[in-house]
């Protein structure tokens, strides 16, 4: 049941929603806040309500994008391969603390564009080894963390460059509040039947313990080969004492882990890829036993080829979910320009690393026993998206029997 609510109210439940079910603060726990600045009014409002909840402490650590893009137009080429050990050490704090981690955006989708995309993968991978313990922390649930956002107006202007300006940045609330259900009467309750709605398609699923999935479109003929372990989870996660959590909101995705090299055929994208403020569109990627062998691109296709030289495992898949073609985001006609929406709009895969929650007892498993199982390791991890009213999708299971978990966009089963 949606209702009519003003804007301060409905601000004020997003801040409560990103607290108590989101991150899902618990008391006595620290909070990290990551968030851009031009955001202060809502990160305020997110401070209060998570010691509201019972927060210890709360962290804000701001950033400025100008300020980024001054530094990769400006700062020598030697600086992209340092990570600052302070604050790695940091983040590490929040691991051994069982603190939570939340990520407010309000990016522009056109920041780094022009930039020299060496300078960005370097940086990236600089980053990615310095906070490896707190994204293996992350990808195994071992603390609780989100990402949400609000707008600003260099997003505003990209997604509705064809409104009067002054319209864009109300436009793009009212989306963010229609995608993670702000408009119902009891957002926390319309939240509690969605993932109970994802998680019997995650169940049946489970149950139907496929070998592979069969991917086929205009553009698209992939072939995806499941572990014999492997579980399909949704958005709503739970660290080791028990803490329930939603690590993207929204979230319309069930997902799992691919074989690291059963991912054979051609995949084409159906949605621009926003990545680290450049627009990578209209590409098409060929794997040969689960790796990238060829790559094209219309837009942005130099530094999808860096992205994928990153490391050893970013040139294969470690992660594959299914979304409806029929979702709220996707209803709503919108191109966001900002993965954590896209996403959640269409089927898609990510390059680089998996989630090691996918396989059973992933989350205990050593380094080289998730090797073994198949599972990708990576600094990178970037989904894209696939998905189209056209796709259809086949589960071959063990006996070889195949089933419809996809017809024309939706599920079949």
């Amino acid at each position: 049941m949606t209702i009519h609510k003003d804007f301060d109210q409905k601000i004020i439940q997003y801040a409560e929603l990103a607290i108590k079910v989101g991150v899902n603060v618990q008391p006595d726990q620290p909070l990290w806040i990551s968030a851009p600045l031009g955001t202060e009014k809502f990160v305020r409002m997110v401070v209060k309500e998570a010691y509201l909840a019972g927060a210890r402490n709360v962290h804000v650590q701001w950033y400025d994008e100008e300020i980024m893009r001054t530094q990769y137009e400006l700062a020598p080429d030697d600086t992209f391969y340092e990570y600052p050990s302070w604050l790695s050490a940091a983040h590490e704090w929040v691991v051994d603390n069982k603190g939570a981690f939340l990520q407010i955006e309000a990016n522009d989708p056109d920041l780094l564009k022009g930039i020299d995309p060496d300078r960005i993968l370097n940086f990236e991978k600089a980053s990615g080894d310095a906070l490896d313990r707190f994204y293996e922390a992350i990808e195994k649930d071992q603390i609780s963390w989100s990402i949400v956002a609000i707008p600003s107006q260099k997003w505003a202007d990209k997604v509705f460059p064809d409104l009067p300006e002054k319209e864009r940045i109300p436009s793009l609330w009212d989306r963010i509040f229609t995608s993670v259900r702000i408009n119902h009467e009891d957002p926390v309750l319309a939240w509690q039947t969605h993932i109970e709605t994802l998680t019997n398609k995650a169940s049946e699923l489970n149950h139907l313990k496929l070998k592979s999935l069969h991917y086929q479109s205009e553009g698209t003929d992939l072939t995806v080969e499941l572990h014999e372990d492997h579980l399909w989870l949704t958005g709503a996660s739970k660290t080791p004492d028990g803490t329930h959590f939603i690590a993207n909101m929204p979230t319309e995705e069930v997902y799992t882990v691919p074989v690291k090299t059963g991912v054979n055929g051609t995949v084409s994208s159906t949605k621009p890829l926003a990545y680290n403020g450049n627009v990578i569109d209209d590409f098409t990627l060929t794997f040969e036993d689960g790796e990238i062998k060829k790559i094209t691109a219309r837009e942005g296709e130099e530094i999808l080829k860096k992205l994928i030289l990153t490391d050893d495992g970013a040139a294969y898949l470690g992660e594959v979910a299914l979304v409806p073609h029929q979702s709220p985001i996707s209803d709503s006609g919108v191109l966001f320009f900002n993965t954590l929406f896209d996403e959640n709009a269409s089927n898609h895969l990510a390059i680089g690393s998996s989630y090691p929650t996918c396989i059973m007892d992933g989350d205990i498993l050593s380094d080289e026993e998730r090797e073994e199982k198949g599972l990708n390791e990576s600094v990178v991890h970037e989904d894209f998206m696939i998905g189209s009213e056209h796709m259809n999708i086949d589960g071959v299971c063990r006996d070889g029997k195949r089933v419809p978990i996809f017809r024309n966009g939706n599920w079949a089963i």
